[in-house]
């Protein structure tokens, strides 16, 4: 695998063609990209709506009408549609949840390392609560470097993707009953394959990122 060709492949597609699915095999891979992001002290603080089929894009379309009107093509026409959703809180019962996790998993040798590694979780979580006033924030920032590892595990499978911020989180809270469940809508992903006109192919309009020397200092 050669990252830099999958890089400069890769791009936010603008149309996608309806005809084609994503294979049943490369879902199960998009889902455990999903499952395994790495986050802040393993807080996970992610819940994921995908759309397969119409019925379920009609649902999501739902949320990009009025100004979001440009979004729908892409969702319809996408072969899969995933809704990144965020915690908006962490409560005890959840960190918890977390910790039994772990523990199942085998990732603790001992009581007191596992006390120490919720400790510690606490601590984060108590940072951004009380002192920082920014928790739902943080939990969403996890959200978002779980989308990029996404786009680019999919990107690695050959499959074109498109972020899409522009959509009304408030009628997707709605239609997913997502609010009640603690979480809140952020941001969309289509995913399936290109059309051959899509206008934003690098190999019709190339990409452009600032230099090297623009944004990296070696030290």
């Amino acid at each position: 695998m050669n990252l830099i060709n999958i890089l400069e492949k890769r791009y936010s597609t603008k149309s996608f063609d309806p005809t084609k699915k994503i294979a049943s095999e490369d879902v199960k891979q998009l889902k455990s990209l999903l499952r395994m992001s790495p986050s802040s002290v393993n807080i996970q603080p992610w819940y994921f709506v995908i759309a397969d089929t119409e019925a379920g894009k009609q649902r999501m379309a739902k949320g990009v009408q009025g100004p979001y009107k440009f979004n729908e093509a892409k969702i319809l026409n996408a072969s899969h549609v995933v809704l990144f959703c965020a915690k908006t809180s962490i409560n005890e019962d959840y960190k918890e949840q977390i910790a039994e996790s772990e523990a199942q998993a085998g990732r603790f040798p001992n009581e007191q390392i596992k006390q120490m590694t919720k400790n510690g979780r606490t601590l984060f979580v108590n940072i951004h609560k009380e002192t920082l006033n920014d928790e739902q924030h943080w939990l969403e920032k996890q959200v978002y470097f779980n989308m990029g590892q996404f786009v680019l595990g999919a990107a690695a499978l050959g499959i074109d993707a498109c972020t899409m911020e522009g959509i009304d989180t408030q009628i997707l809270n709605e239609e997913f009953g997502l609010t009640e469940k603690g979480l809140t809508a952020i941001t969309t992903v289509a995913l399936g394959y290109k059309t051959e006109t899509d206008f934003n192919d690098p190999v019709k309009t190339p990409k452009s990122r600032l230099s090297f020397e623009e944004i990296l200092t070696l030290v």
